[in-house]
């Protein structure tokens, strides 16, 4: 079986595979969500927890758990595999958060597969695929990620030390309020190293068509934003000509007058 060049990763079809693939292993070494704590229990200062694709965390953990009991919010249990944090009692079972590297690493490996095509119909089949399903793979570990925090912030212990907290759902990005604390979700920067492989494959799904390699991209991307403006230009001139041609009815011409015949 034929396999590619060193040359023939110079390719932009081949090569972003290849380095989407370095990128998706290399997030896990990252965070991929980071939270940041107001409360008045620490007048002086901001907790900070960094989040992992695998049970895992930084920061200031420590801290912020012992904030969350005062309203019955606990860390998730990871269940397969021992985190580096304590879990609480009532913590909801999130075993799927131990499979997070599972995930990385199978798009890893696919992105590898796809880019080691020996022919092109091959390389251009499995664009297609590994970009679809890259997509989905991480759509739905979204989804399953916010349907989670809803969980968590559902199901609130109801023994905890402040009562009368109402269910809450803390958002992937943004700012919310519990009580007196308030906390500020970001991603980090793993999530972004996830998210730049996507759109590297993105690029590469879009270029399987042509053998462009990576010296001709600023080239094509130049003469794409000036052909731009040329295009609007031709498409507004055809509708301005349309719009000022001068309209000519339709006319048919008459029957000539048949001539009367007398019995």
């Amino acid at each position: 079986m034929q396999r590619p060049t060193i040359d023939d990763f110079r390719e932009i079809r081949r090569g972003l595979p290849a380095v989407a693939a370095l990128l998706f292993v290399a997030a896990l070494a990252f965070p991929m969500w980071r939270i940041s704590v107001d409360a008045v229990q620490y007048p002086s200062t901001t907790l900070r927890v960094s989040l992992y694709a695998y049970p895992h965390l930084t920061g200031d953990f420590i801290e912020m758990a012992r904030l969350n009991h005062y309203v019955g919010f606990y860390f998730p249990d990871p269940v397969l595999v021992e985190p580096n944090f304590p879990v609480e009692e009532n913590a909801i079972d999130v075993p799927e958060w131990s499979l997070g590297p599972v995930a990385f690493i199978g798009v890893s490996l696919l992105s590898v597969f796809v880019a080691v095509a020996p022919t092109v119909d091959k390389l251009k089949r499995g664009l297609k695929y590994q970009f679809g399903g890259t997509v989905l793979v991480f759509t739905v570990m979204l989804a399953d990620i916010q349907y989670r925090l809803w969980e968590a912030g559902h199901t609130l212990d109801p023994g905890a030390p402040v009562m009368g907290v109402a269910g809450f759902t803390p958002p992937l990005w943004g700012q919310y309020q519990v009580a007196n604390i308030t906390s500020v979700s970001r991603f980090g920067l793993g999530a972004y190293m996830a998210a730049t492989a996507v759109g590297l494959l993105a690029v590469s799904y879009y270029y399987r068509d042509q053998a462009a390699t990576f010296s001709e991209l600023p080239a094509r991307f130049r003469n794409g934003l000036t052909g731009l403006p040329d295009a609007v230009r031709d498409r507004d001139g055809d509708t301005d000509d349309e719009e000022d041609a001068p309209h000519h009815p339709t006319t048919t011409a008459a029957e000539p007058d048949k001539p009367e015949t007398h019995s």
